[in-house]
């Protein structure tokens, strides 16, 4: 279905109370969205009902891309319950599509993935993945606990596992982590890369994984990607 500013809140987040719900934001500019879509709807239709679709010109409705805060289409979503529990950006092949829709499904009894997921310990977590070596909820929790961890090659083991699964806002938080070194004072740091980004290209890429540490909702992301695109153009 087409949902718009107007109808988005009866059709996607009540509705998500009963059904997940994949939002699939586009344009009718984007090339990647063209190829995208059908491969959602063709995944979507398989679950017979089980999981719902909900198509999003952004250009039309620009309130469900703030709501969202789009960067970049396609940007795919998942939402239950009113809340989003997975995310996408870029175009994926039909297997990582369907992975991520598959991921939506809640059975009433968690299965023995979700069991290991929820003990936590890393011999848990590897036995799922075993199980489920592109499930996004099992890589993301490996990952993470090996980077905190941090010992001899458990970063380089987290970027491994992570480039597995389909990008989102949470693959990119953790691979941020992976590559860089802790900071004391993450704004003088940022202000002391800012003065390179336009001749060095390592000094450029730290001062973007820096800004996914921070994240979305911090508001200090915004302030600093305005100024790293104004040091660039």
């Amino acid at each position: 279905m087409d949902v718009t500013d107007a109808t988005f809140q009866a059709q996607v987040l009540d509705r998500s109370s009963q059904v997940p719900v994949v939002v699939d934001l586009w344009a009718e500019w984007c090339g990647p969205c063209r190829s995208l879509t059908p491969i959602i709807e063709k995944v979507v239709a398989e679950t017979g009902g089980q999981v719902e679709l909900a198509k999003v010109d952004i250009d039309a409705n620009p309130g469900i891309a703030q709501s969202f805060k789009v960067q970049s289409i396609p940007a795919v979503y998942g939402i239950r319950d009113g809340q989003v529990v997975g995310s996408f950006v870029g175009a994926q092949g039909e297997d990582a599509v369907r992975s991520f829709v598959l991921g939506l499904m809640v059975d009433e009894q968690p299965g023995p993935v979700d069991l290991l997921v929820e003990a936590g310990d890393e011999a848990s977590l590897r036995q799922a993945i075993d199980l489920e070596p592109k499930n996004p909820v099992v890589v993301c929790a490996l990952a993470a606990l090996l980077i905190e961890r941090d010992d001899d090659g458990d970063s380089d083991e987290a970027l491994a596992l992570i480039v597995q699964i389909p990008e989102s806002a949470e693959t990119r938080r953790l691979a941020a982590l992976a590559r860089v070194e802790a900071v004391d004072d993450i704004d003088a740091t940022l202000g002391e890369l800012l003065e390179l980004v336009s001749r060095d290209e390592e000094a450029r890429g730290r001062f973007i994984d820096l800004l996914e540490v921070l994240g979305p909702d911090d508001e200090r992301t915004a302030t600093w990607r305005r100024r790293l695109t104004s040091a660039l153009y």
